[in-house]
């Protein structure tokens, strides 16, 4: 039910509207309708996790001769890495402020059009900056999808629900990075394709999935509560009635009525001025949460595991059409992360969850990093290593994209991350590439295990902030988390 004291028009919402709809999409119980919303916004991730991991499997097949580029596997898992990184900041920069002014599914269609359009001309890469440029613009339209996503997750999914389902919409990346591993393999067979057209099929792949998860996000609503402080009350309120009625019928039983109404004085776009008092100035301690995880969790895997490749074939002389296996296997340890602790973080809570999963992968690291030095690891027993280090990695980092899209005001969600993203990524995702994959390219052991501690030292200093900053969210109203700023009633 909607309220108006006074009208609103499309361009410059105004006037003051008393709403029940935060409260009536919180009380849903999980539908095929929500469903759809998980399969239309979230398998995007595989599709990152299957572009990233491909190209770093591939790093050595495009550096031979006959492969139709005239690079270095230093350039691809270098500058083509940080390349990408940069684009992904930057994209969620520029998508995460029309985000919030245009509206969720206005941007989460025109990002996977980019991403989609980029890998296409990656695929026909003819020379070294052809191939720079669109990894670049690739990851432009990827960052953008983070902050369009996740904000739209967050409006939609249930309060019940909300934790789980994003760690694990975000772990799926894991998904697509063993669809990567595994696809490299038969890419890298030069027995099936040519030298200079499998690298080239993998990214069409990516393109032709792609298509199909365009044609289903097709059906995903705008998000109603965008919709309410942008002056679209009666769509807001249509779409939850049909939301609603469509549940009851798949359930046969009526929902039980909402309880509790949010008023909130409605106001023109929000300017970067306004978001950056909310963040720095409303909001200073969640603030210093946000970066500690974006920082801890980009170094650990843009860092230090996406160098994995090289690490195999530099100290254990793993063949290069083999590491795809290897990485297969770390990959499913990093999805089995989310997928199995992600309904603690609403049952057990976000600060324990948090703080545990983030100090965990960091001790386990640092033990690794000294059987490393010892020389007692071999491929197989560095992997293991790896799959219980990532598999609280993982569900740490994904907890990571949850916490600041649930812990700032309505008008500033999508910007939020996309701040956080960028802030992080850029710090552990273009200077760790740059720095790291001299690190384990130098067959220095020492080099290899400095790497492993940096990333160690971060993710359990990212636990510590989180046990002591950590919000409790889990079973919360996101109006409860953090009041919307054009609400009636203010944080004080």
């Amino acid at each position: 039910m909607v309220q108006q004291s006074a009208p609103a028009s499309d361009s410059v919402p105004a006037g003051t509207v008393t709403t029940d709809i935060p409260a009536r999409l919180d009380r849903l119980p999980w539908s095929r309708w929500h469903w759809m919303i998980v399969i239309g916004l979230g398998t995007v991730w595989i599709l990152d996790g299957l572009e990233v991991t491909t190209v770093g499997n591939i790093a050595g097949r495009l550096s031979e001769p006959g492969s139709g580029l005239a690079v270095t596997s230093a350039q691809i898992t270098g500058i083509t890495a940080a390349l990408y990184v940069a684009g992904a900041c930057l994209g969620a920069l520029f998508f995460g402020r029309l985000t919030d002014r245009f509206g969720r599914k206005n941007l989460f269609m025109i990002t996977l059009a980019v991403y989609l359009t980029a890998t296409a001309m990656t695929a026909l890469s003819f020379a070294p900056w052809w191939f720079f440029l669109f990894r670049f613009l690739t990851g432009f339209g990827i960052g953008g999808e983070y902050a369009a996503i996740n904000s739209a997750i967050d409006e939609l999914i249930p309060s019940k629900y909300r934790g789980r389902v994003d760690l694990i919409i975000n772990g799926s990346y894991w998904l697509g990075a063993i669809g990567g591993s595994l696809l490299s393999i038969v890419a890298l067979n030069t027995g099936i394709f040519p030298e200079n057209v499998g690298w080239r099929l993998t990214f069409a792949l990516g393109v032709l999935l792609g298509l199909v998860i365009l044609l289903v996000r097709r059906h995903v609503p705008e998000s109603p509560r965008w919709q309410i402080m942008h002056g679209h009350d009666d769509e807001a309120d249509a779409l939850v009635g049909s939301v609603e009625k469509t549940i009851e019928k798949e359930k046969q039983r009526r929902l039980p009525p909402a309880e509790g109404e949010i008023t909130v004085h409605r106001r023109g776009t929000v300017g970067f001025l306004d978001i950056a008092r909310t963040v720095f100035r409303t909001y200073p301690r969640r603030t210093v949460l946000g970066l500690a995880l974006f920082v801890g969790q980009a170094f650990l895997y843009n860092a230090i595991t996406f160098g994995f490749g090289a690490i195999l074939t530099t100290f254990f002389h793993v063949s290069t059409g083999g590491t795809g296996y290897y990485f297969a296997v770390i990959s499913a340890g990093n999805f089995l992360g989310p997928l199995l602790l992600g309904r603690l973080f609403d049952t057990v809570g976000r600060r324990i969850m948090i703080s545990s999963t983030y100090l965990l992968s960091g001790v386990l690291l640092f033990a690794t990093a000294w059987l490393f030095d010892r020389g007692s690891l071999d491929a197989t027993t560095l992997t293991a290593c790896w799959c219980v280090v990532l598999f609280f990695a993982s569900a740490g980092a994904s907890s990571a994209y949850l916490t600041v899209s649930e812990i700032f005001p309505m008008e500033t969600r999508a910007m939020a991350i996309a701040f956080f993203y960028a802030i992080g990524t850029a710090a552990g995702g273009i200077s760790g590439p740059l720095v790291f994959a001299d690190l384990t390219k130098s067959g220095v052991v020492g080099d290899t295990v400095l790497a492993f501690c940096i990333g160690a030292g971060l993710m359990c200093a990212a636990g510590l902030v989180a046990a002591v900053l950590a919000v409790k969210a889990e079973g919360r109203s996101l109006e409860d988390i953090a009041t919307p700023l054009s609400s009636a009633r203010q944080p004080g």
